[in-house]
């Protein structure tokens, strides 16, 4: 796997997995990971977005949840790495949610950030889009991606200079055959079943103002996986942030959510594949308060 070019920084005897999301790369940890790397061992590796081989670009078939639960799972193995507190951003929330589901062994928490299972409002469940816009943004993406990019980012940025600027380099370097088929992956995905059998603790870590997965999908998806086991197993934290990226708008607020779980990450080890037979386990100190605010002095609408 070093195609994604993983690395390990930090010192420690815990082990932190930072894993971004569609369009991104390892810098949008660039702003927290100094703190976290002075405790911990930490991961950082890039998903292979630009996909040089022009029939695998075209392959729709090749950009599943599945597939790239997988490639976590491998890369882990790779650089030696298990009972990890994954942080997934976005799409590698429920990417993560998948590889815990197929390896347990491999992750003692989930903090999951800007993670939504489904993008598309139904009658039962709102994720955000109403399904004809996200046909519309498909054909945008398809026919023009430049362009979308370039409207796109500075929303999902929240309007921060320094953030567009930091996600402008990724996100331009995409192929636009992979943005689009990556695009459908994600938008079109339904992965709400797929977390009523994650048995590792989970801390969900939403932005106030996240127009792509606003708080209510956090609401529901810390329901959901709080049914999966008796104890306590998720625990939601709403940061008062605006935009996608609350590790790159608000990264004071965004360690203070870190700090917490892995101060009570010793509470979380116990192995998950005893919590998926059912076995009652303790829980984090986070998810003693079914939802928590985290509130700052960075002013992220200037």
């Amino acid at each position: 796997m070093m195609y994604m070019n993983p690395r390990m920084v930090g010192c420690g005897e815990r082990t932190l997995v930072l894993s971004h999301g569609y369009g991104g790369s390892h810098a949008i940890w660039d702003r927290v990971l100094p703190h976290l790397a002075l405790t911990n061992m930490v991961l950082l590796f890039d998903w292979d977005f630009s996909c040089a081989d022009e029939a695998a670009a075209a392959a729709e078939e090749r950009y599943t949840f599945a597939r790239y639960a997988d490639e976590l799972a491998a890369v882990m193995d790779e650089m030696g790495v298990s009972g990890a507190v994954y942080v997934g951003h976005s799409m590698a929330g429920m990417i993560g949610c998948i590889a815990s589901v197929k390896r347990p062994d491999l992750f003692t928490h989930l903090v999951l950030v800007g993670a939504s299972p489904r993008y598309i409002n139904s009658d039962d469940y709102e994720g955000g889009f109403d399904e004809p816009d996200i046909h519309a943004m498909l054909a945008t993406i398809s026919s023009d991606f430049l362009s979308w990019a370039n409207g796109f980012v500075p929303l999902i940025a929240g309007g921060d200079p320094s953030t567009v600027e930091t996600l402008a380099g990724s996100f331009f370097a995409m192929d636009p055959r992979v943005a689009h088929a990556l695009a459908r992956m994600v938008f079109l995905g339904d992965n709400r079943d797929v977390l009523d059998r994650v048995a590792v603790p989970c801390t969900l870590v939403h932005a106030s103002g996240d127009f792509a997965a606003p708080p209510c999908v956090g609401a529901y998806m810390a329901d959901c996986l709080g049914k999966r086991r008796r104890a306590a197993a998720a625990a939601m934290v709403t940061v008062d942030s605006v935009g996608h990226f609350p590790q790159l708008v608000a990264p004071d607020e965004m360690l203070r959510v870190l700090d917490l779980v892995l101060a009570n990450a010793a509470d979380d080890e116990e192995p998950a594949d005893q919590a998926a037979a059912g076995k009652e386990g303790s829980s984090s100190g986070l998810a003693i308060a079914a939802e928590v605010d985290v509130k700052g002095d960075i002013d992220v609408a200037s």
